[in-house]
């Protein structure tokens, strides 16, 4: 297969730019009566197709007590195959293509991805579309699976750093279902093998052509892929239900938390502020993503005063994630002696504070902009790249266009919005701090 280079997107990415665009390649939309979407991007780089499958359903959607992780583990399930294609069929299929094949779930979607050379690509759609119909798997096989999932949690739950992040997500929120992490609380995990039926259900609310984008990008014809798509999938009912899911109130004041961790690790911790959800229109997402990287990126002064010149910090960083509901802005870091944790929290809240008191100047905000610019385009050095990035932003929008009226809300912002926005959000009382550290908190 031959690889989109580096070179080749920058080349095209910056004929983009000189046209004021950010995506270096054209696109087709086509929606079916059914509801199912589909992206089609031709690209000029011959006989390398990627397959990206995007269902809207994640943890987000998990929102009856003692249910959650189920769009994490449909993730799994969907491996186990269908009668026309049980599990070692649709693996030899794949390796007889020489395909790559993973999926991947997160808290507002779940997300199949193929790569495959071009000769391929309508036996891809033909089993894609089968798996998604009619996935069929018996008790013991749904038992084995949950236990899989059960041993994924406690794996992941052994790094502090996922434990931190359960522990503030618990926290910060007390009614939306972004309360738990993707793989879902623990107590609900165990008791996942005795949950069939409800997994059954769970697959028939969300696993429809309503909730589906297919993009298929490469060395393609989209007349050609309508009409295989129109094929295997024209048929997928439409489903009827959409998930109430609940809204977070605001939060009434300051909340902390402490995790006592059982064995030797460096303290952590973390500060979160409720921010908004994504939005392409509005400037609020695309403010926090600039103050993100003036405030907690390794270009940062904070950056470069604690882990650079006074080394009191290893790991410093920050995370504004787009969420189709109003999720966290936070930044975190790993202190290396204990004693300095109160001197380090104080440095970031006052990073945040610094914000909300001072404008940034016009000079280092075009330099940030342009460096987000260039490190998009930096960022789709190959065919799957392009494909994945396309993907995430297909499962906010369900179309790529949402890419360019972000970066068109960069290049709009001030000095004054950025304050604005930063005095919107960073309010004590919307504020958790989270630390982490063997024995009690500090």
């Amino acid at each position: 297969m031959k690889l989109i280079t580096a070179t080749m997107i920058l080349a095209l990415a910056a004929g983009a730019a000189s046209e004021k665009r950010i995506l270096p390649f054209d696109y087709e939309i086509h929606d079916f009566p059914n509801g199912l979407r589909l992206v089609t991007v031709p690209t000029p780089f011959p006989n390398v197709v990627a397959l990206e499958i995007v269902v809207q359903t994640g943890s987000r959607n998990e929102i009856e007590p003692g249910k959650s992780g189920f769009a994490h583990f449909f993730e799994h399930m969907m491996f186990r195959g269908t009668r026309e294609f049980p599990p070692e069929k649709f693996q030899a299929v794949l390796q007889q293509a020489g395909a790559s094949n993973n999926a991947s779930t997160s808290d507002d979607f779940t997300h199949y991805y193929t790569t495959f050379s071009k000769p391929d690509l309508e036996t891809m759609l033909r089993m894609e579309a089968d798996r998604f119909q009619n996935l069929d798997y018996p008790l013991p096989e749904f038992k084995t699976e949950a236990l899989a999932v059960l041993g994924e949690y406690n794996k992941s739950i052994a790094n502090p750093f996922q434990k931190l992040n359960e522990v503030m997500r618990a926290t910060a929120f007390s009614k939306h279902t972004y309360q738990h992490t993707t793989i879902g609380f623990l107590k609900d995990i165990q008791d996942m093998p005795n949950q069939f039926d409800y997994s059954k259900e769970f697959f028939r609310r969300y696993y429809r052509p309503e909730y589906t984008t297919i993009l298929v990008m490469g060395d393609i014809q989209p007349s050609q892929v309508k009409g295989w798509v129109e094929k295997y999938w024209g048929s997928w009912k439409r489903g009827d239900y959409k998930a109430p899911v609940p809204v977070e109130p605001p939060q009434d004041g300051p909340k902390s938390a402490h995790v006592d961790w059982p064995s030797p690790t460096l303290p952590i911790f973390s500060v979160a502020f409720h921010g908004p959800a994504f939005s392409d229109t509005e400037k609020d997402t695309a403010a926090l993503d600039l103050i993100l990287f003036l405030g907690f990126s390794e270009n940062s002064p904070l950056y470069k005063k604690l882990v650079l010149e006074e080394q009191k910090v290893d790991i410093l960083a920050g995370s504004n994630p787009d969420h189709i509901d109003p999720y966290l802005f936070s930044a975190f870091a790993r202190v290396k002696k204990r004693e300095d944790m109160d001197y380090v929290r104080e440095q970031l809240l006052s990073t945040f504070a610094g914000f909300k008191d001072a404008l940034v100047s016009v000079k280092k905000l075009d330099e940030v902009k342009r460096h987000l610019r260039y490190q998009f385009a930096l960022g789709l050095d190959n065919s799957e790249a392009v494909a994945r990035t396309l993907a995430y932003y297909i499962a906010l929008r369900r179309t790529p266009e949402t890419i360019e009226k972000l970066y068109e809300s960069y290049a709009r912002l001030t000095p004054e919005d950025l304050r604005a926005v930063a005095r919107k959000y960073f309010q004590e009382s919307s504020r958790t701090i989270v630390t982490l550290a063997p024995g009690g908190s500090r």
